[in-house]
Order: structure tokens, then C-alpha cells, then sequence
């Protein structure tokens, strides 16, 4: 049986560097969605340049998609409009393309949630978060996805880590949900009034049997 790694103190050794070090990282942080996105950008705004990057060809409703862009960017903009002790976030917004989602699902549309599609999903927007972070100059890529209690982090920090010494950019790992960021989120979103969609993104997990509340 493989052993399980703490991904979120693999990040807080990350950080502790950047403390030493006195620098100031620039992350492009894949965001899948406002409510998922809220405590990762309240965490790491404190050490950190957050681009939120807003990459989900899953998403394949245009005005679900659209929803869930203007959410990420009220959050941003209510967030940091007081707060000057941390880096306000940037927001970069990727291009939509339902039809590259579509392409990796071919033949796994039967597929159960959280299975081979979901894992091939991760891939394709971790992938394109890599590409964007090498051609930006980022410093690190990351993703929100970790967040949730449905979502298995030590595949999206394997596939992330992949995805980094491929195209020879730093992946920073993460699993936000620990320490309380899950519940954090709940609280932010509430806070914030955002938008809580009860699905993924795509139209498998549309009233399917995914079921999850994002808060």
C-alpha cells in the first residue's frame, strides 16, 4: 500500500522558505470556482503574489461558466478592497472551450465520479495552469482543487508534480481542505454571499450522483 503524503506541510516548508528567504513567490493558482477559491486566496495572499487563473472547459453551460467567472471576480475585488496587509490578487481568465473537455472524456463518459474522466479532467486544466505559469514567468503553479472533501489530493499533487518537471515549472503542493481550510471556505462564502453551484462543472456531474455542495 502506498503512503499517503501530508501535502499541506510539504506547502507550509514551502513557505517557511520564502520566510527566510524574504521573498515574495508569484503563484498562478488554478481557480475552479469562487467558493473552492476563497481560503486558498485568503491563505496564500499572506506570503505570496496570487494570480487567480480561471481555466474549466468542464464547465460546459456557457451561462453556468459565465455565473461562476463573475462570482471569482466580485469575490476578489470585496476580499482585498480593505485589507492592505496582504497582496491582492490578479485574475486571469483562459480561454472556453468546452470542446477540449469533451475530447478528453471520449469513451469515458459512463464513467463514475471521481473516476478515470475526473482524473483526465484534473489533467487537462493542471496542464494548461503549467503552460500559462512557464509563458507568465510564474515561480509556481497550483490549483484550488484540493479543497474539496471530495476530491483526492494526492492525485492532483502527483498529476501537479508531473506536470511541473515537464515543463520545468515549480508545482507547489497543497490539500487546502486540512487545518480547517474547508470549513474556512464554508465560512467565507457565507460571508461573501457567493454562489454555491451543487455540481462540478460538467454535464455528468449535472444532477448525476457527484452531489456536491460547494460552499
Amino acid at each position: 500500500m502506498e503512503n499517503k503524503i501530508n501535502y499541506q506541510k510539504e506547502l507550509e516548508k514551502e513557505i517557511r522558505k520564502w520566510s527566510e528567504l524574504e521573498v515574495c513567490p508569484t503563484i498562478l493558482l488554478h481557480s475552479c470556482c469562487a467558493p473552492c477559491s476563497s481560503y486558498c486566496l485568503e491563505y496564500l495572499s499572506k506570503y505570496a503574489k496570487i494570480t487567480a487563473f480561471y481555466y474549466n472547459p468542464n464547465i460546459t453551460d456557457r451561462a453556468e461558466y459565465e455565473h461562476r467567472v463573475a462570482e471569482l471576480q466580485r469575490l476578489i475585488e470585496e476580499m482585498f478592497k480593505k485589507d492592505s496587509e496582504v497582496y491582492k490578487p490578479n485574475f486571469l481568465e483562459g480561454e472556453y472551450n468546452p470542446d477540449a473537455f469533451y475530447n478528453i472524456a471520449k469513451g469515458l463518459e459512463s464513467e463514475p465520479e471521481c473516476g478515470r474522466r475526473c482524473i483526465k479532467c484534473y489533467e487537462l486544466r493542471l496542464r494548461k495552469t503549467a503552460e500559462e505559469a512557464v509563458r507568465g514567468g510564474y515561480d509556481y503553479f497550483t490549483t484550488t482543487l484540493t479543497i474539496s472533501p471530495l476530491k483526492d489530493a494526492q492525485i492532483l499533487n502527483r498529476l501537479g508534480i508531473k506536470l511541473g518537471e515537464e515543463y520545468g515549472v515549480k508545482y507547489l503542493p497543497s490539500d487546502f481542505k486540512k487545518n480547517g481550510g474547508y470549513q474556512r471556505s464554508i465560512e467565507l462564502s457565507r460571508d461573501y454571499n457567493l454562489y454555491r453551484q451543487n455540481y462540478c462543472g460538467c454535464e455528468y456531474s449535472k444532477g448525476g450522483t457527484y452531489g456536491e455542495k460547494h460552499t
